[in-house]
């Protein structure tokens, strides 16, 4: 019996071939910094620079945590992004929720003047955000982060496109068995939209732990300081420790790389399944 040789058609190797260059170029600035940050003060200042340390050392990480304090700023950004993540979750699932299946007055048109606000610039909202905040005696709090991420208009849009998916006789056949609307978003509606809470939370979550306008702006004393902002603010200190600054640069990414790695294969189902048609 005749062996049939599979081929790849010459178009499969020049997609795939393209696919590999764009991951390597991709990868390869992560990769380096990797590399940078495990060399010896000073090694990285050479040219051509190196690509592999000579002899790999810790170093650089042992002096953020003991000399730099990078362990405060690390927890400043933990609690921060839980906060934010936790607030805005409550919030926009509620809002999303009630534009996709509750009945109020004006909900429609409510509805178009947020989209309608989408493009709108973010930084044009920056000052009277930072005055109102400021009368509010939020500024160089960890309030002043929190309260204007309690609601997004994306996070909003996105849950309600996901939550018009739902069937309506869910909910009725829940409110013809006695369950208060509480109960039903609490027991019903949150199960079923967990696939585009997790996306949510992913999005959520990367936004406020790489921030830096905001808490540069509202955060004015160095102990709250987030990591973006500390590494900003290293980086003045120390322009010529390239591979202090790669440190900093792994330790910022690092978390929310393994986040988003570890929560993927929601964070995809969400996209797939929130692409919903009114």
């Amino acid at each position: 019996m005749a062996i049939r040789r599979v081929t790849r058609p010459l178009p499969a190797l020049l997609v795939n071939g393209l696919l590999l260059g764009g991951a390597t170029v991709t990868l390869f600035p992560l990769v380096w910094m990797v590399s940078v940050s495990l060399m010896s003060p000073g090694e990285a200042s050479v040219f051509p620079p190196p690509l592999l340390p000579g002899r790999p050392t810790f170093a650089n990480y042992r002096e953020l945590f003991a000399h730099v304090g990078m362990g405060r700023y690390l927890l400043n950004s933990v609690i921060l992004t839980a906060a934010v993540t936790l607030v805005s979750l409550t919030f926009n699932v509620g809002a999303g929720y009630a534009f996709a299946k509750l009945r109020f007055a004006g909900r429609d048109r409510i509805f178009r003047i947020l989209l309608a606000a989408l493009v709108i610039p973010s930084q044009v909202a920056m000052v009277p955000l930072f005055l109102l905040l400021k009368q509010l005696a939020l500024v160089n709090t960890y309030g002043g982060v929190i309260v204007p991420a309690m609601a997004s208009i994306f996070g909003i849009f996105l849950v309600r496109q996901y939550a018009l998916s739902v069937p309506d006789d869910l909910l009725e056949a829940a409110r013809i068995d006695g369950a208060s609307e509480l109960r039903i978003f609490r027991s019903v509606i949150v199960p079923v939209l967990s696939p585009i809470i997790v996306t949510l939370a992913v999005f959520t979550s990367l936004g406020a732990w790489n921030d830096f306008m905001w808490p540069l702006i509202v955060l004015g004393d160095s102990d709250v300081y987030t990591l973006p902002v500390a590494l900003a603010s290293l980086s003045r200190e120390h322009v010529q420790d390239n591979e202090l600054m790669m440190a900093g640069s792994v330790l910022t990414i690092l978390p929310v790389l393994l986040v988003f790695l570890v929560l993927q294969r929601y964070y995809i189902q969400g996209l797939m399944l929130g692409s919903v048609k009114e």
